[in-house]
């Protein structure tokens, strides 16, 4: 019987499958080019070189309204196509802010950055049937 821990992600080959599989990423918490030293910058500069399409959903920076050559959305709900991950750039204490809007964008997977966890959210997640990669 599969329960919800078989949905956290650690293994490297459901990782290798999950980046197989996901085209489109919303980047929750993406920067804009002012700070491309930034991995919330050059991370997703660089998944968009490599042929996958990113949705920008910047937390900060209103005056923004393109990003990466996409346009901007405020929040993951409100991404007029299906998204595929969400990959997050926010501190561990910011995620659970983000979880009802997560949640109702209905990605397959939302993948927290490298040196980022937070296990509530991601059991939150997990319970709902969406795969969750946490600190890598």
């Amino acid at each position: 019987m599969k329960g919800w821990q078989d949905n956290l992600v650690e293994s490297p080959g459901g990782i290798a499958a999950i980046l197989r599989e996901c085209r489109r990423i919303a980047v929750l918490g993406i920067k804009t080019a002012a700070q491309q030293d930034r991995p919330a910058f050059y991370v997703p500069a660089y998944m968009a070189r490599t042929g996958y399409e990113i949705v920008p959903v910047p937390v900060y920076f209103p005056e923004a309204t393109e990003i990466l050559g996409q346009r901007v959305y405020r929040r993951l709900r409100d991404i007029p196509v299906p998204v595929d991950m969400v990959n997050v750039f926010r501190r561990s204490g910011d995620i659970p802010p983000h979880l009802s809007d997560i949640l109702a964008a209905c990605p397959k997977v939302v993948w927290i950055q490298t040196g980022i966890r937070n296990d509530a959210v991601a059991e939150a997640l997990a319970r709902a049937g969406i795969k969750v990669v946490q600190d890598r």
